[in-house]
C-alpha cells in the first residue's frame, strides 16, 4: 500500500482503536488502503438511534483523519440499509425538555451530512444492499453509489407531520429538480432503483452478491492512480454537495427542528415502519 509520509509525523488515529471506539455501528475493515464500513446492530440489521447517529458522526472526522485511508466503501449489513428503529431512544427525545437534548436532535442530522462531507477528504463508494428509503443521504451524498433492484427512495417526513428537512429531500432537489424533489416531499411516494438511476440518483444498480465486489473493483480502480490525483478528483466530485450545503442546509434542518417545536410533533414510527413493512414484503 502507498504509504502516506504525514502518517510517518502526525499523531493520527490508528485502525485498531477506532475499530473499537465505533464497532457498536461499525464493522471496519482495510486493505491495501481501502477501508470497509459496514453498519450493523449485532452484526445483524441496521437499527436506527440517536445513539448511532451520533457515533456515525464522529466516525465520519476519525476515518478521514486516518491518512492510511485512501478509498472508503459504506454499506449496510443486508437486507436493509436501514431495517428498524430504536423506538425507546426516540420516545426520550420526542417528549424531553433539556435544551441539551432538544438542541441534539438537530445536531446530529447537521454533523452527520457536513462531517461527511468535509470530514472525508477521499474517494466514497456506497453499496445499498436491498431497500433503502430511510436515511438514504449517506448513501446519496458518497462519489459512487451503487444499490440492488430491490432498493427504493422514500421521504416519510412530511407524512408523519414532520418538515422535510433532514437533508433527504434538499439532496433530491439537487439531482433531480425541484419538481420530482416536491412531489417527493409531499407525497413519500417510492422512487425505485431503476427509476433513480435513470434519474441519477445512483451510479448502477447490481444483484446483491454483485455489490460489494463491484465496489471493490472501482476502489482497486481509483487506487490505481496517485494520491494527488485522488484527492484533488474527490474534491471537484464532492465541490456541488459543499455549495448546496452551505447555501440550504441550515434553512432546511431549522425549519424542520422549528416545525416540532410549534406543533410538538412526534416521531410517527407506525408510518415509516409501515413502508419498511411492505418493503420487506416485497422482497419476501
Amino acid at each position: 500500500m502507498e504509504k502516506s509520509k504525514f502518517s510517518r509525523t502526525l499523531a493520527t488515529p490508528k485502525l485498531e482503536d477506532y475499530k473499537e471506539q465505533f464497532a457498536e455501528c461499525l464493522i471496519i475493515e482495510r486493505k491495501n488502503g481501502i477501508i470497509q464500513l459496514r453498519m450493523h446492530t449485532d452484526g445483524g440489521p441496521f437499527k436506527w438511534s440517536p445513539k448511532v447517529h451520533h457515533l456515525l458522526l464522529e466516525a465520519w472526522n476519525v476515518i478521514g483523519s486516518d491518512p492510511e485511508n485512501e478509498v472508503m466503501i459504506l454499506t449496510s449489513t443486508e437486507p436493509y440499509w436501514i431495517g428498524e428503529f430504536d423506538h425507546e431512544a426516540f420516545k426520550e427525545w420526542d417528549t424531553g425538555t433539556d435544551p441539551d437534548i432538544r438542541y441534539n436532535g438537530l445536531y446530529r442530522p447537521l454533523k452527520s451530512v457536513e462531517n461527511l462531507i468535509w470530514g472525508i477528504d477521499i474517494p466514497t463508494i456506497a453499496v445499498i444492499p436491498g431497500t433503502g428509503a430511510v436515511h438514504f443521504n449517506f448513501a446519496i451524498l458518497c462519489d459512487i453509489t451503487l444499490c440492488s433492484p430491490d432498493f427504493v427512495i422514500r421521504d416519510d417526513h412530511f407524512k408523519m407531520g414532520h418538515v422535510p428537512g433532514d437533508s433527504q429531500s434538499l439532496l433530491l432537489q439537487g439531482l433531480i429538480g425541484p419538481k420530482r424533489a416536491a412531489h417527493s416531499m409531499y407525497l413519500g411516494g417510492d422512487i425505485d432503483a431503476q427509476t433513480a438511476l435513470e434519474w441519477g440518483v445512483v451510479n448502477e444498480v447490481l444483484p446483491n452478491d454483485k455489490l460489494l465486489p463491484r465496489a471493490w473493483e472501482i476502489a482497486e480502480r481509483i487506487m490505481e492512480q496517485p494520491r494527488p490525483i485522488r484527492h484533488l478528483t474527490h474534491q471537484l466530485v464532492v465541490r456541488p454537495w459543499k455549495r448546496l450545503l452551505t447555501d440550504d442546509f441550515q434553512i432546511h434542518i431549522t425549519s424542520e427542528m422549528y416545525g416540532v417545536a410549534l406543533t410538538q410533533s412526534h416521531h410517527d414510527f407506525e408510518v415509516i415502519e409501515d413502508g419498511i413493512s411492505k418493503e420487506k414484503k416485497k422482497d419476501a
